[in-house]
């Protein structure tokens, strides 16, 4: 973040709005499926094509009959629909395939500042705020409950929200949604720090603080 990035409160704003699917690179609520994600592929009655894959760098799987397709960007149940059209192709009468994923490295938030363990950490499909600070061991004991910025990018725009958990703990306001590629700072930051004139006129006291990054 540099020097000359500008705050631009949006004033009907209580939280941050959820990214679009453009915005995303690897999850989606329902979750997406991401390069380098390892999913589970089952063809009922066909025993030889089940098997479990890691999907690769470019977001591709590769199946006997099936051939090449590209998973990325795809929900299990939207893939699943295509294997299923691209095995018809190949002759199999009323293919029946699920897909689940098993496990994901593309789904992740960044949690940085004053928590026990920061880092990059899994996003589920019922992530908060308020989980996700669970997820990094807690607030350190030098954290700043009123100083939590959420930073997401939203059509292609910039946003922050600034957060006051304790507020949060005292049901002064919901437990915000986290989404994949989000980042998470805790305590005093350069982020936190272009809220100074907003909170000097309107301190966070029963609202959280939205704005576009310009």
């Amino acid at each position: 973040m540099t020097s000359t990035t500008r705050l631009t409160v949006v004033d009907s704003a209580t939280t941050l709005p959820p990214p679009e699917r453009s915005d995303l690179t690897a999850a989606d609520r329902p979750a997406l499926i991401g390069p380098l994600d390892t999913i589970e592929v089952s063809v009922f009655g066909i025993p030889d094509l089940d098997r479990e894959m890691q999907v690769d760098a470019s977001g591709r799987i590769a199946m006997p009959l099936a051939g090449t397709i590209d998973a990325s960007g795809k929900t299990a149940e939207e893939l699943s629909r295509i294997v299923e059209k691209a095995l018809k192709a190949r002759y199999v009468r009323n293919p029946q395939v699920t897909i689940n994923i098993k496990s994901s490295v593309s789904q992740v938030v960044t949690v940085d500042g004053q928590v026990t363990e920061p880092g990059l950490y899994p996003v589920t499909n019922q992530m908060t705020l308020m989980r996700i600070i669970a997820s990094a061991k807690g607030l350190n004991e030098f954290a700043r409950q009123d100083d939590v910025v959420i930073l997401r990018t939203v059509g292609q725009r910039r946003m922050a929200g600034l957060y006051n958990i304790a507020q949060i703990r005292r049901g002064a306001y919901d437990d915000p949604p986290i989404y994949a590629n989000d980042v998470i700072v805790v305590g005093d930051s350069p982020q936190r720090r272009m809220f100074r004139d907003f909170v000097s006129i309107a301190p966070l006291l029963a609202a959280p603080l939205i704005a576009v990054l310009q």
